[in-house]
């Protein structure tokens, strides 16, 4: 069943409901909303931006994630920040550095040297 995002026509008569954008569920059949469910106010329907629900990830990446994770489970922090790095780079996912970032501090490197060495890879990338 499709989701589909709704707006105040009006925003000033809107409630909290539909004064920010809300999605409401619908069968395709189904006409548009034409009132908030919440406050009866007009509401207009919006078109959004398709969001995928699928998302791939290459078999190597989930290989490593799963490296990554089960060294974090037996405490070797060393080990999966020097993985969660080493990848991040490879990969260029800054969310990835972050954590191997925060592996590093787990193993007991000091924070603030971290820090200027990922500002120095980040000058580094264009």
């Amino acid at each position: 069943m499709p989701i589909y995002e709704y707006e105040a026509a009006d925003p000033r008569k809107a409630c909290d409901k539909c004064r920010k954008r809300f999605e409401v569920f619908q069968a395709l059949k189904e006409p548009p909303l034409r009132h908030c469910p919440s406050c009866g106010q007009g509401v207009r329907k919006v078109i959004s931006w398709c969001r995928a629900a699928v998302v791939e990830t290459s078999e190597e990446h989930t290989k490593v994630e799963k490296q990554i994770a089960e060294y974090e489970r037996e405490g070797m922090w060393s080990h999966a920040a020097e993985l969660a790095d080493k990848h991040s780079v490879k990969i260029k996912d800054k969310e990835l550095k972050i954590r191997a970032l925060e592996d590093y501090e787990k193993a007991g490197y000091d924070a603030k040297s971290l820090e200027s060495y990922v500002s120095s890879q980040d000058a580094g990338e264009d």
